[in-house]
């Protein structure tokens, strides 16, 4: 038995919604309590299925947790095994952050080559790399990081900008023996927060939110982590406004930040959008005509790839010729040919979408080929004529809490259905 979205054409939305805890936030903490001596208290955690698996593969190692009402209590202590196993693993590329923090407290460590989402090359090559430079042996042998050895504190150029790369380096560095400095290190809030909490366990760290972070480790001694609260989902509040723009409608956001949120607002407001904006709400204002965008993916905190698809969507909508160039993923357009087939006109060149718009769009049955597609393939769904139906919605799951409830709060008509295979 299989599920599947329908979606049935839902024009106007309204209402408000409240933005969840930051998946790509709480998975990097949720593995850092790894070098932690005591039990570590998260709260706004997001129920989502990424951070149930790697609990799980943390449960795996011998680690205990409490979760519930969007608190986690985990503890690490007890940790007797240090493989992350492939049938964990394989489901989400995220289990890769427990390679440093486990390699940084017992020596060794051995952890399947990850999967996850299908949106092209996202190399461990990297965290590997810098890992070595800290005085680790590594080899891969049958899908496993096999890594011994004590780290030290060393300078570590990254040639690109990794945001799990930097995440996982920051971990091993603050068991490390010295000074670790991180050069063109991720900016992403996710890892401002990090840094955040492994200053406020009582690591020295240096630059935070800035591209060079230095780092002073404790030389394998364990940490005492504060109680955290996990920052608002960006990506998620994103999704929200792209389903007001998409339909213009009048909605508001509960629970951001929108200082994260910069890099989109702007390229809603070319599209003729405008906020409200009071503490940490938000409210989309319709716009009097759609404006076509022209978007270049890029690092925070320029425009997401995470949030590429949902503009894409949009777009179908907009009055003109919209340009959308994907600089960080080689195979992040999966999601063209299913909003092609709902009558969207777009075509890809290289690296580049083009999207001519407006177009209605109508509804058809279309797949999910990845997390963030799949919710423009559900934005494409709230404006198209008839019904949708989206298959391998699990990808949605991954990565979105209580996503069909919050938007049928919004007004949106949605049902998850079950489908009987051939």
């Amino acid at each position: 038995m299989y599920k599947y979205l329908k979606i049935y054409n839902s024009p106007q939305l309204k209402g408000d919604v409240k933005i969840s805890g930051a998946k790509n936030a709480a998975l990097p903490l949720i593995a850092s309590s790894i070098l932690s001596k005591k039990e570590v208290t998260f709260t706004n955690v997001p129920e989502v299925a990424d951070v149930k698996t790697l609990l799980k593969l943390l449960k795996n190692l011998g680690a205990e947790f409490e979760f519930e009402n969007h608190t986690l209590k985990i503890d690490t202590s007890n940790i007797n095994k240090t493989t992350a196993v492939y049938e964990i693993v394989k489901t989400m590329r995220a289990s890769i952050l427990v390679l440093g923090p486990l390699l940084a407290r017992f020596g060794h460590c051995k952890v399947s080559l990850p999967g996850g989402c299908a949106i092209g090359a996202r190399p461990v090559d990297l965290h590997l790399k810098a890992l070595k430079l800290m005085g680790a042996d590594i080899t891969i042998e049958k899908g496993y990081i096999n890594a011994t050895g004590k780290l030290k504190g060393t300078d570590i150029i990254f040639d690109k900008i990794t945001v799990t790369g930097t995440e996982n380096i920051l971990m091993a560095a603050s068991l490390a023996k010295g000074k670790t400095r991180i050069i063109n290190a991720a900016k992403e809030p996710e890892v401002t927060q990090m840094c955040d909490v492994l200053k406020n366990a009582g690591i020295e760290i240096e630059g935070i939110g800035s591209d060079e972070i230095i780092i002073y480790g404790t030389d394998g001694e364990l940490l005492e982590f504060k109680p955290t609260e996990i920052i608002p989902d960006r990506i998620e509040a994103g999704t929200y406004l792209a389903a007001g723009a998409i339909t213009n409608s009048k909605i508001t956001l509960n629970n951001v930040n929108t200082e994260h949120l910069e890099g989109i607002l702007v390229k809603f407001r070319e599209m003729g959008f405008d906020f409200e904006e009071n503490k940490d709400n938000l409210t989309l204002l319709p716009a009097k005509k759609i404006e076509p965008v022209k978007i270049i993916t890029t690092e925070y905190p320029g425009f997401p790839t995470d949030m590429q698809a949902q503009f894409m969507a949009i777009a179908t909508q907009a009055n003109g010729i919209s340009v959308i160039e994907e600089r960080l993923f080689e195979n992040r357009f999966m999601h063209v040919p299913e909003l092609n087939r709902l009558g969207a006109n777009i075509s890809i060149n290289g690296k580049v979408a083009t999207i001519i718009g407006p177009n209605e769009l109508i509804g058809a049955d279309v797949m999910a080929t990845d997390l963030r597609a799949s919710s423009a393939l559900v934005l494409a769904g709230l404006i198209a004529k008839g019904e949708t139906n989206i298959h391998r919605i699990y990808h949605l799951f991954r990565g979105y809490e209580n996503f069909v409830e919050k938007f049928k709060k919004l007004g949106a008509k949605m049902e998850i259905l079950n489908e009987e295979m051939p």
